[in-house]
């Protein structure tokens, strides 16, 4: 197959739509909008400025910023200058933005909108260069306006090789060090364009970017995608404007992860209880009705797309929402693929609960382990800076995934968990806990879960509910003990639960139990709470107390 570059594709998208709005970024509560020749002229202008400080073709340039129409815009810079872009988790802490910025010997970043400066502060060496994006942010040795006043727009564009490194994407670390993805053109290309292709898109939609952009799963499926369809793109101002920022994008296409999906469906709930919505739902006029307000009052009334990613869902979850006219389509894929790979779309129920079929740039097969292996356009050739990685990652040319994977007989798969996330317990046994996590996840009050049991005579689970949801109440209580004995119910006996320990706090990103892709931390998770844990199983319910 033949693929143009991102940059390519923008630049086309460019020329056609001209003085149509592209991008819409949020300020103090007013919306800004750049149209297509605005974003095109500021990033040959930042291209400039780059290629103006000495900087060499190839040479690595950070994104240090949460999501901005400024994020999109030096992307494309960076492109128009044959440099390469390293995009860094806003939410990283000292230790990995240091990391990154030596390990991919960074030559400049652009540091932009922070929850907060303390890391970048400590990480960013004062010969690295720094320029701060248009927000309030860390003091910086240049700035995106002076830059914007200083240079002249770069007139010639970097040709890149179609298999040329684009950028350098970290992986999030869920254990050990993060490693380097060499994500060629191609490989963006490929995803960018399938991702189009399965979903449909086309210059009239519009999507809500709010998903980390240092995460490839954003970064194609939105920016991508973006580039390659030319729709318009959204940006949240803060946490606080989220529903707001929804509402005023009305987007439709929304990709939203398991974590923020359960957060949607527990603040339906708080306003009104699961048998009183079930029981409106079910009136054939009422019904529709209630369901669109609930919709509406999301911001995704128009919405045609929904998706969700980054890791698994609750087939009960996905039940849940269908309910209220909101039909998920599962995705997959990782930063070795460059997004999504394999999804359910368009959405077909018959598949809910899988990961849907292959995007036609990958080929996917089961090894005899039942591993997910891959190869194809959008699957990344190796690691930076990590021969002995990228050898043992492949076999054959297939990339081994490290999920453990089922086949049904319509071609669709789906993810039980990761070969290095099953434990064995002290009986000798091995148990693989996302299938488990996702049964428990049936009761709404459960937010996050996490099933452990390694060296334990039988797995526990911890649990957080949901915001709102008061764990000392006996109907509370007795609900999760009902959860607990139907879930054991359908298990093997070397999986069933002994107890359930229900968390005070939840699981963040900021107190390291998260990935910055909402991913449990599965070890700190176990290592944190190790000592709160009951010596007996006498009680099938534990609460953690306040103290």
């Amino acid at each position: 197959m033949n693929y143009q570059t991102s940059l390519q594709s923008f630049l086309i998208n460019s020329s056609k739509y001209h003085e149509q709005p592209y991008l819409h970024q949020p300020i103090d509560g007013k919306w800004h909008t750049f149209s297509f020749s605005e974003v095109e002229q500021q990033a040959r202008v930042i291209a400039q400025g780059l290629l103006a400080q000495g900087f060499d073709k190839g040479d690595r340039i950070g994104i240090l910023s949460k999501n901005c129409a400024e994020w999109f815009i030096v992307d494309l810079a960076i492109m128009m200058a044959g440099m390469i872009s390293v995009p860094i988790y806003s939410t990283a802490g000292t230790k990995t933005i240091s990391y990154v910025l030596k390990h991919s010997e960074l030559r400049a970043i652009f540091v932009g909108k922070l929850d907060s400066l303390n890391a970048a502060i400590a990480a960013i060496p004062t010969e690295t260069l720094t320029i701060a994006f248009p927000y309030p942010t860390m003091n910086c040795q240049a700035s995106w306006n002076e830059w914007l006043a200083a240079y002249q727009p770069l007139t010639e564009s970097h040709q890149a090789d179609i298999d040329d490194c684009m950028s350098i994407v970290y992986t999030s670390g869920t254990t050990g060090a993060p490693k380097g993805v060499i994500i060629s053109y191609k490989n963006l290309a490929a995803a960018a364009k399938c991702t189009c292709g399965v979903l449909n898109a086309t210059s009239n939609d519009r999507a809500l970017s709010y998903l980390p952009l240092a995460h490839i799963t954003e970064r194609s499926v939105v920016e991508g995608a973006a580039f390659d369809a030319g729709f318009q793109v959204f940006f949240v101002d803060n946490l606080s404007t989220f529903i707001d920022d929804l509402q005023h994008a009305s987007p439709t296409i929304f990709l939203s992860v398991p974590r923020l999906w359960a957060k949607f469906q527990a603040q339906i709930l708080v306003k009104m209880p699961d048998k009183k919505l079930n029981l409106l739902l079910s009136l054939p006029i009422i019904g529709k009705h209630v369901a669109k307000k609930i919709r509406l009052k999301l911001g995704l009334s128009n919405t045609r797309v929904f998706a969700s990613g980054s890791a698994p869902i609750s087939i009960s979850v996905l039940q849940w929402f269908q309910k209220i006219g909101i039909n998920i389509g599962e995705g997959w894929g990782m930063t070795e693929t460059s997004g999504l790979s394999c999804g359910n779309f368009p959405f077909t129920e018959q598949r809910l609960g899988s990961i849907g079929v292959p995007v036609d740039c990958v080929e996917m097969k089961l090894s005899e382990q039942d591993e997910v292996m891959i190869r194809g356009d959008a699957v990344f050739k190796e690691y930076y800076l990590n021969p002995e990685t990228s050898k043992e990652s492949f076999t054959d040319g297939w990339f081994h995934t490290g999920d453990k994977g089922e086949l049904a007989s319509d071609g669709a798969y789906k993810i039980v968990g990761r070969i290095k996330e099953q434990f064995k317990t002290s009986k000798g046994k091995y148990v693989i806990p996302v299938p488990i996590e996702g049964m428990l996840c049936r009761n709404s009050q459960i937010e996050q879960v996490c099933v452990m049991g390694l060296g334990l005579k039988q797995p526990i689970a911890l649990v957080v509910l949901g915001e709102g949801v008061d764990r000392f109440k006996n109907d509370i209580q007795k609900g999760l003990a009902e959860t607990l004995v139907a879930v054991n119910s359908e298990l093997e006996s070397h999986q069933r639960l002994d107890f359930l320990f229900v968390c005070r706090d939840p699981w963040t990103i900021e107190n390291e139990l998260l990935t910055p892709t909402l991913k449990l931390k599965r070890d700190n998770i176990e290592q944190f709470y190790e000592p709160y844990l009951p010596k007996s199983d006498e009680e099938k319910i534990v609460v953690q107390g306040n103290i």
